[in-house]
Order: structure tokens, then C-alpha cells, then sequence
């Protein structure tokens, strides 16, 4: 299969998962799908994020060489909306390695207070900061006032409001 010519004649679910499905757990097939999702290029870019996700939480070994990566790739501003959410949303399943917490906490806390930023890219960053409390307790209340204050605009989704009270729960729960 030709990843690139596949991910460029159609974009659905159903390609999607023939795509996962193709690269599997092979590493080389992994390689090369990364090498799309890194090259650059906007449209690819943005198609492939969507298999890149799906491979990378049913396979996360093959993921982690990549997070460097994929987490400073969050910073650039123009970086497609498609992008983000499936890069967070993976995040949001994988051990995320204690030298890039940091970084990838400071990036998802941006894009939560980002009035501009996405429901979905929300409400995934909000899981991806709750996982890393675990191993960073001083987090907690970072993170329960950007929740409550996501929740209490008026122009909350009821996905942030769904979402951000079951963080805040989890937060209750663990403290």
C-alpha cells in the first residue's frame, strides 16, 4: 500500500481504519505513516493525523521515538485544528515520558485557556493534564481552576461542562 496516495484519494473513517489496519504494528509501516505526519506538509499533514492516532493508541511502542516531536509540533500556531485533536487525543492514552511532562502540561494548559482553541482539543487536554497529576500532585489545583472556569462561561459546550466535571470528580476522588 501507498500511504500517501491512499491518505490523499479519500479521507473517512473507513480509510481510516484500512490504513491502521495496513500499518498494524509494523514498525517500518509506522515509520513511514510518521514520516508523512512530520514532513510539512499541510493537507497530508492534516489526513494522516487521524490514522497516526489510531495506530498509536492501539500500538503506543511505536510512538514514543515520535513525541518529541509531535508535542513541539502543538506550539505552531498555524498548525491545523485536525492535528491537535488527534495528537492530544492520543496523548490522553499513552504513559507520557516524565521528561516531556513539562513541556506537554505548559502546551496543554495553553490550548485549555485558549477562548479560540477547540471543544474536542479542550476537553482532551484537560485528561492529558489530569494523567500527568498523577506523578505531579501540585498540579491538581491548576488544574480544577482552568476547568471551573471553562465551565462557568457562558458560552461552555455541554461537551467542556461533561468533560470538565468528570476531571474534576477524578480531582476530588485523589486528593
Amino acid at each position: 500500500m501507498n500511504i500517501k496516495a491512499e491518505i490523499l484519494a479519500k479521507h473517512n473513517q473507513a480509510q481510516r481504519d484500512k490504513i491502521v489496519k495496513y500499518v498494524g504494528d509494523n514498525k517500518e509501516r509506522f515509520d513511514e505513516m510518521m514520516q508523512l505526519f512530520l514532513g510539512g506538509n499541510y493537507r497530508i499533514t492534516q489526513r494522516i493525523s487521524w490514522p497516526v492516532s489510531n495506530a498509536a493508541i492501539l500500538h503506543p511502542q511505536l510512538i514514543k521515538p515520535y513525541l518529541p516531536k509531535m508535542i513541539k509540533q502543538l506550539r505552531n500556531e498555524k498548525l491545523h485544528v485536525a492535528v491537535k485533536r488527534n495528537t492530544v487525543r492520543l496523548l490522553q492514552f499513552i504513559e507520557i515520558p516524565e521528561k516531556l511532562m513539562g513541556e506537554t502540561v505548559s502546551i496543554c494548559f495553553d490550548l485549555l485557556n485558549n477562548p479560540k482553541e477547540a471543544i474536542a482539543v479542550k476537553a482532551f487536554c484537560m485528561t492529558v493534564i489530569y494523567n500527568c497529576t498523577k506523578k505531579f500532585p501540585a498540579l491538581k489545583d491548576e488544574l480544577a481552576l482552568s476547568i471551573k472556569d471553562q465551565i462557568v462561561l457562558p458560552t461552555a459546550s455541554a461537551g467542556i461542562k461533561n468533560r470538565g466535571n468528570k476531571v474534576l470528580k477524578l480531582l476530588e476522588q485523589s486528593a
